[in-house]
């Protein structure tokens, strides 16, 4: 999907839709990984889509993110609205909430190739420090 400007959209809407691709990501990678059986399954990608993992997913990418992509993390950082859930800490959520907003843009603005590259960087992060 193409949008003429995807930057007119809410940052938690590019959020929303961020937040799905990662998860379809995080699914197919587990996949690939070998991973089959449901129980495996959602407790491997919670390594990956819990708030911590993905606002640390994110500090580690924003070295090499473009100004505007930095712009659209901060602005769904920033969003208001998004209270963090009980289990998670509000600044790594607001984190999260602003790499799912980057995720949602590059898939909008038709930026496919650059999500996957983030896509893959943020699971090779999340892969490294995991235990």
């Amino acid at each position: 999907m193409r949008l003429e400007n995807p930057l007119e959209l809410p940052p938690l809407t590019l959020a929303y839709l961020g937040d799905a691709l990662y998860e379809t990501f995080v699914r197919e990678r587990l996949l690939e990984l070998g991973h089959v059986r449901v129980n495996d399954l959602h407790r491997h990608a919670l390594r990956y889509v819990r708030a911590t993992a993905q606002a640390e997913a994110l500090q580690h990418l924003m070295p090499g993110l473009t100004e505007r992509e930095q712009d659209v993390v901060r602005r769904g950082r920033n969003a208001k609205g998004h209270g963090a859930p009980k289990s998670a800490d509000p600044v790594e959520y607001a984190a999260s909430t602003g790499f799912e907003a980057l995720l949602g843009y590059l898939y909008l603005s038709g930026q496919e190739e650059r999500l996957r590259e983030l896509l893959l960087a943020a699971a090779a992060y999340v892969e490294g420090t995991a235990h």
